[in-house]
């Protein structure tokens, strides 16, 4: 990697007297030994290390900090055909088609990859890369490769805090919304969508009597059974207080029917850790997406089928539309 530099320095020294080259030579190796000593220790701080590839032999080249990362012992063979297979197939593919493309437009690019190392481990690090021509030919890539596991996980914790709740670990309002606009969007997603607007029934009066702790036992041990009774969902999420909904394709308004009793059923035999009976239930409300323009208006109407549902006597579930079947069912 200072091979350049050293051979700037020595076409320098042609030509100067015997005793200037050599103190000028021994200047030099100390302020290269020096620099390479502040590069390790910076390299290892950072865990950054650097790499590059001989594009007429597939030839690579790496710093020790590289073979660290892989789990790789110093010196050990680096056969980029086996290197690669390090890589989650995922990661490969994207490396693979982004080094392509770069040395076909002789340029360069940045790839956050997936690898697992030589001894097992899961790692995530951070690829840059630059390709060097000679004329108009490619002849060399090279870049760095730094440890970005850390950082990583720390993203997908932060990412996970804003999109689920924590204390069902069900997706939260704002992934509900994402999802339920990505479906409605899709044209064939929406015609057999069905949206499902769940509230416990029950729940207020538990958490009165009992208090917030046996209040936030009726959510977990809810989202669980909608978990476990709906394995076919494409979300179910809890949208707020003792709210939740269900987001499901079903093939025909007999299945939605279905899978709304099977809500019912479910929640009212919720129990807590201990095999204990909750003595909650659940009032449900459902909308076809089919039958409505946009996603807010499929909502507002498995709003209005949850209001019929409670104020019919609750532990029971409402379609918002009579055209498909008759609008409420007990459990």
């Amino acid at each position: 990697m200072l091979s350049s530099i050293v051979r700037q320095v020595t076409s320098r020294l042609t030509g100067m007297p015997r005793s200037a080259r050599e103190a000028t030579a021994d200047s030099t190796v100390d302020a290269l030994a020096h620099l390479k000593k502040l590069f390790d220790h910076s390299s290892r701080a950072a865990r950054i290390g650097v790499w590059e590839c001989d594009l007429k032999d597939e030839r690579l080249a790496w710093t020790d900090m590289v073979y660290e990362l892989f789990d790789l012992p110093l010196g050990h063979p680096l056969d980029r055909n086996e290197l690669v297979k390090l890589y989650s197939e995922k990661s490969l593919a994207e490396l693979t088609e982004r080094r392509s493309r770069a040395i076909r437009e002789r340029d360069g690019f940045s790839l956050d990859a997936e690898i697992i190392t030589a001894k097992g481990n899961h790692r995530w690090i951070r690829i840059t890369a630059t390709v060097e021509c000679e004329g108009d030919t490619p002849v060399r890539i090279f870049g760095m490769k730094q440890d970005i596991t850390a950082e990583k996980k720390m993203f997908d914790e932060i990412r996970h805090l804003a999109e689920f709740d924590m204390l069902t670990d069900l997706p939260n309002r704002t992934q509900f919304q994402s999802r339920f606009q990505a479906l409605c969007a899709a044209s064939a997603s929406k015609q057999q969508l069905a949206l499902f607007l769940i509230d416990l029934d029950g729940f207020k009066q538990v958490n009165d009597r009992l208090g917030h702790q046996a209040g936030d036992q009726c959510l977990i041990a809810a989202g669980r059974c909608l978990r476990e009774s709906l394995a076919g969902a494409d979300l179910i999420a809890r949208i707020g207080g003792d709210e939740f909904a269900v987001l499901h394709r079903c093939s025909s308004p007999d299945e939605a029917e279905r899978i709304a009793g099977t809500i019912v059923t479910s929640i009212a035999g919720a129990c807590d850790e201990t095999g204990r009976q909750l003595g909650i239930g659940a009032s449900v409300g459902v909308a076809l997406a089919a039958g409505y323009a946009e996603p807010k208006d499929i909502f507002a109407a498995a709003d209005g089928a949850l209001y019929d549902a409670k104020s019919g006597g609750r532990n029971r579930y409402c379609f918002a539309d009579p055209r498909y079947v008759s609008r409420t069912h007990a459990a």
